[in-house]
């Protein structure tokens, strides 16, 4: 199923370019645009690059460019649609495999994902703080929720090295730790 999604998104991308290669050719006039063949390029590709360049226009952008990020949106669109599938086929499978392991099963995969979503949230944190975006704003304030308990009480322990806050460093590790530990007892 992986393999025929690649190749669509691999046809995808390659049409992209066919358009964005043509779309070039009729404006820079390497094709006739009244000719036959820039006629067929213009039908071809005009329905699908126009949204695009009215995209760019209310962006400030060049509408010439439309091809091109025609090409980037189906390139990188198509790499993070074949990432979420891969993920997801792999996330069914583990989930599988807990299934048939019964309640012991279903529990570590339970304690595994539990702690990969506080790495997860302390991760956005110390990306948060970096952009001046604290516990305040709506779209912070879930990670916030999540490592509290655990970063809080580090940070009375632990003293700040110079500029640098290493809490969530030794929250990631206790964390790692607390994970490991649970999933032995299971």
């Amino acid at each position: 199923m992986l393999d025929i999604l690649r190749y669509t998104i691999f046809a995808i991308a390659l049409v992209s370019a066919g358009l964005a290669v043509g779309s070039w050719a009729v404006r820079t006039r390497r094709l006739n645009p009244f000719g036959r063949t820039g006629r067929t390029v213009r039908q071809l590709s005009d329905p699908v690059l126009e949204p695009i360049e009215t995209w760019l226009l209310r962006r400030g952008g060049n509408p010439q460019h439309a091809g091109w990020w025609l090409v980037g949106f189906s390139v990188g669109g198509g790499l993070l649609l074949l990432v979420a599938a891969d993920w997801l086929a792999s996330m069914l499978f583990v989930t599988g495999r807990a299934v048939q392991g019964g309640v012991r099963g279903i529990l570590q995969l339970v304690v595994y994902y539990g702690s990969q979503l506080l790495l997860l949230a302390l991760i956005l944190r110390v990306i948060g703080s970096w952009f001046g975006i604290g516990r305040f704003n709506r779209w912070m304030r879930p990670a916030y929720v999540l490592t509290d308990w655990i970063v809080e009480p580090l940070r009375r322990v632990v003293p700040p090295i110079g500029m640098f806050d290493l809490t969530p460093l030794v929250a990631w590790f206790l964390i790692l730790l607390l994970r490991g530990f649970l999933l032995g007892l299971l």
